[in-house]
């Protein structure tokens, strides 16, 4: 649950943020000022004129000098209106954008433990729709609300200067307000809250579902899909719902209170000015000042609403921001000279941050030689990509330490080491960019060069027969390619970094045996220096390495050959003989059933 804290301390966090604009801002809330007392001259105008130009004898070309002040109060006003809004408008959407590059490069800096925790659609959210909030509030909520406090003061004491008997029963009913102002402010602000998280949660599922619509269509759950989708946008319509109804009461009470009260004032205004304790001309001076000040106070209810939403917005944006990015560079880096690339694992011991007591992987010893292709192996759930996820510090052992040639990788700079260490997943992850982006992603030398050579290296030839070549644009994530196309693709951007140390996650789980065996091919080739990591789950990719690491239950339970392991370990051949014999495409498995289901209901 979010750590709650008064309007005041966290608006005070934007201070930063809006230092450099403050004089932009101030010259807004002059203008916006000046505007509203403007307004408020005008029924003085309108009281000198009844009590001097309406009387019987007074001259009629008055009332045409009353109107072409009046008309020049008028314009006044929008013209004051305008400046305010050239004067916030620019600034506040700087802010945003800061505010904005801020939190992704936050975001970027994040360890991959925090993504795990937090839903895509909620960090959209806070970087989209809070934001975006958050500029409309600066340049219009937060100076309105100023302004509004100011404009009901300034008119009262122009009210109480004109008549303390009628002045008394208007500010009464500012006491109800209050009151209930503290109340709405409680309850809008946990709804205003609960709407927020509710709409990154829904926003996460829509990007779940786009993401997963092969899934789910190929699965006939489109239905399913649907109806939890319409249960979680009914939750944030009952929500916004509530949100109104306190608005909306809010709205009611500042509405209804001062008109009664002018209704009151009304009867006594009329009472004072028969026994000549009131002029006629400050009866409707006092009641056209009530006039100017009572949409400032209809208005209050927004205004508040607003500034509470926006403290929700800080609330969530620093959240994010306040959250501590524990994979760091150290004061002095140390790199090794000559790199070699020796990977060695010393009794490294792995946990989640959320299940500390139970580590998946336990005291790991294990060392990879210089050009060395080392397999991992082992049943589902041993710990394998866990393990190769710690040498590029997507996430740093628990106890103990990995190093490359004798220096533990957390005295590298982070930036260097990841330029060392290439990767490549089996869950590929492509940009809504061009292949050849894609594939230069983390390349020292962007040359033509380097994209061929890393293109033919992962046996990623299709790519020069797209529409436009490697120029094409391959969708988001590079769905729109097969998922053996984009594994080729995401192994050819790890090759092209030239790493010193390659780990790959079964990247080639789609390749057929052949493609798999150039491919293997050529990476020795081309990759002879590099040491390479490689998560196989199938016998080809195994028989084609240096040596095989088995791991068991989070432990490294032997280490040999392929031929040794299997002449002497029996759960090796048992893990041999489990793994997949033929390469499996699953987005190609996902049409054909995608297909048959089509079929079937034709």
């Amino acid at each position: 649950m979010a750590k709650q804290t008064s309007f005041f301390r966290s608006i005070s966090r934007l201070y930063p943020h809006v230092r450099p604009i403050i004089p932009r801002l101030v010259m807004g809330l002059l203008c916006a000022l000046l505007a509203s007392v403007v307004a408020l001259t005008i029924p003085q105008v309108l009281r000198v004129l009844v009590n001097e130009s309406l009387k019987p004898g007074g001259a009629s070309d008055a009332v045409w000098t009353a109107a072409v002040v009046i008309l020049v109060l008028g314009i006044a006003e929008a013209g004051l209106v305008a400046l305010r809004r050239q004067f916030v408008i620019n600034p506040a959407t700087t802010v945003e954008t800061r505010m904005r590059v801020s939190l992704y490069g936050h975001l970027q800096d994040l360890t991959v433990s925090f993504h795990d925790r937090w839903g895509s659609g909620q960090l959209l959210s806070r970087a989209m729709t809070d934001l975006n909030f958050l500029r409309r509030w600066m340049a219009f909520g937060a100076i309105m609300l100023v302004v509004t406090t100011l404009t009901v003061v300034i008119g009262i004491v122009v009210m109480f200067s004109m008549s303390w008997q009628l002045a008394l029963i208007f500010l009464a009913a500012a006491v109800p307000i209050m009151a209930y102002g503290f109340r709405f402010r409680t309850r809008f602000s946990k709804v205003a809250r609960r709407s927020q998280d509710q709409a990154g949660d829904l926003a996460t599922t829509v990007e779940e579902s786009v993401h997963g619509i092969r899934v789910l269509k190929a699965f006939g759950r489109s239905r399913e899909a649907l109806e939890n989708f319409n249960e979680q946008a009914e939750e944030l319509r009952q929500t916004e719902i509530m949100k109104a109804k306190h608005q909306a009461t809010f709205t009611m009470v500042v509405t209804l209170l001062p008109e009664l009260a002018l209704g009151a004032g009304l009867v006594v205004g009329v009472m004072l000015c028969a026994s000549g304790q009131l002029s006629i001309g400050a009866l409707v001076a006092f009641f056209a000042t009530a006039a100017v000040i009572a949409m400032p106070v209809e208005f209050s209810g927004m205004l508040l609403a607003m500034a509470l939403t926006a403290k929700s917005a800080v609330d969530r944006h620093f959240e994010v921001m306040d959250s501590v990015n524990t994979i760091t560079s150290p004061p002095e880096p140390r790199t090794p000279s000559p790199l070699k690339g020796a990977l060695s694992f010393n009794n490294a011991t792995f946990a989640f941050e959320d299940a500390p007591d139970r580590p998946i992987l336990k005291d790991i010893n294990l060392d990879v030689r210089p050009g060395e292709t080392m397999a991992l192996v082992g049943i589902t759930g041993s710990g394998k990509s866990a393990l190769i996820q710690l040498v590029p510090r997507l996430y740093d052992v628990t106890d103990g330490s990995i190093t490359i040639d004798g220096v533990d990788l957390r005295e590298f700079d982070v930036d260097g080491l990841r330029r060392v260490v290439g990767v490549a997943f089996e869950d590929t992850t492509l940009f809504s960019s061009s292949v050849r982006d894609n594939v230069l992603l983390g390349a020292p030398d962007r040359t033509e060069a380097a994209l061929d050579e890393a293109l033919d290296v992962a046996q990623a030839h299709f790519a020069y027969s797209l529409p436009e070549g490697v120029a094409t644009l391959i969708g988001e994530e590079g769905l729109s390619l097969s998922g053996g196309q984009r594994q080729r693709i995401a192994l050819a951007r790890a090759i092209a970094a030239r790493p010193r140390v390659l780990v790959l996650d079964d990247p080639l789980s789609a390749l057929d045996v052949h493609t798999e065996e150039l491919v293997e091919t050529r990476l020795r080739a081309v990759l002879k220096d590099t040491t390479t990591l490689i998560v196989a789950h199938r016998p080809s990719t195994v028989a084609l390495a240096d040596r095989v690491a088995l791991l068991e239950e989070g432990r490294i339970a032997a280490v040999g050959t392929h031929t040794e392991l299997l002449a002497h370990n029996p759960h090796y051949r048992y893990v041999i003989a489990s793994l997949d014999r033929e390469p499996r495409d699953l987005d190609s498995e996902l049409s054909e059933l995608e297909d048959e289901s089509e079929d079937s209901i034709r």
